[in-house]
């Protein structure tokens, strides 16, 4: 009894570590947007000496940091919405219509994609966009976010459908529902914590990419966020007040989408560990 308390304490004191490491950074981050530069170069690590929102109101009016929100924000959602929705009809395709011959070849590939770094498909993906006329676009984003997010959704949403009980569709048919009737009313209500997950996880690798936003679009009333924190170090020649805030605005979405939804998260990363 003695030995699994102090085994508890031991664990506990080393998770209490861990979330110091990780809450500190972000807690620098946002006491360090409400300080001047001599602040922060005097005491990093302290509090600001007054809660002044003067640098939030010169990364808002003087470098449209607004504008760059707006852009990621939607960019990233519909992108998102595009990788689920493909995701999961292809996912119900290969988990279901077992008839079809290519499902395993399709799921095969999918799987095997996961393999490829998207950085080595950069030049052709590239060229691609220059050829489809939808550089510097909205369109030259949210197309390769979309694809690129589908095979691991796919093999997240797949694992999930395998634990759903065939029974279930099977009395979905007796009540006259056919294949989009079985998709949209039964097993996308069902699947509804895995999908937030995958939501989530396809949302925050969208509104944080880099290397794509700022070799795809160059036209700065375009740009997404991240790029545009990149070009603010420049333009306010090491601000890091200014730095500092436009970084806090850019976090607020996550931080929002993670206290909003955190009970579905829970849900859909331990779904498909219990089988129906």
């Amino acid at each position: 009894m003695k030995q699994s308390r102090s085994v508890n304490f031991v664990s506990h004191i080393v998770l209490v570590i861990y979330a110091l490491l990780v809450i500190y950074p972000l807690f620098f981050v946002i006491s360090s947007s409400f300080k001047n530069n001599s602040e922060i170069f005097d005491d990093p690590w302290g509090m600001p000496m007054s809660f002044s929102f003067d640098n939030y109101i010169e990364a808002m009016s003087n470098s449209h940091i607004d504008s760059y929100f707006i852009n990621s924000l939607y960019i990233s959602t519909i992108s998102t919405f595009a990788t689920i929705l493909l995701s999961t009809t292809i996912a119900y395709a290969v988990t279901r219509m077992k008839f079809h011959t290519l499902s395993k070849g399709v799921y095969s590939l999918l799987l095997l994609s996961l393999l490829i770094p998207p950085a080595s498909l950069l030049i052709p993906l590239y060229k691609m966009i220059n050829d489809f006329g939808i550089y510097d676009t909205p369109l030259a984003l949210i197309i390769p976010y979309s694809a690129f997010g589908i095979p691991l959704t796919v093999f997240v949403i797949a694992a999930f459908l395998k634990s759903i009980p065939l029974e279930l569709e099977e009395a979905g048919v007796m009540d006259g529902l056919n294949t989009y009737g079985l998709l949209f009313r039964i097993v996308i209500p069902l699947t509804l914590p895995t999908l937030v997950t995958v939501f989530i996880l396809n949302f925050i690798g969208n509104w944080n990419e880099f290397v794509m936003a700022n070799l795809f679009i160059s036209n700065e009333a375009s740009r997404t966020l991240p790029v545009a924190v990149k070009s603010f170090v420049d333009q306010y020649n090491m601000n890091y007040g200014a730095l500092t805030a436009a970084i806090t605005i850019s976090i607020i979405p996550v931080i929002l989408i993670y206290s909003f939804l955190q009970k579905k998260i829970i849900e859909g990363v331990t779904a498909g560990s219990v089988k129906g």
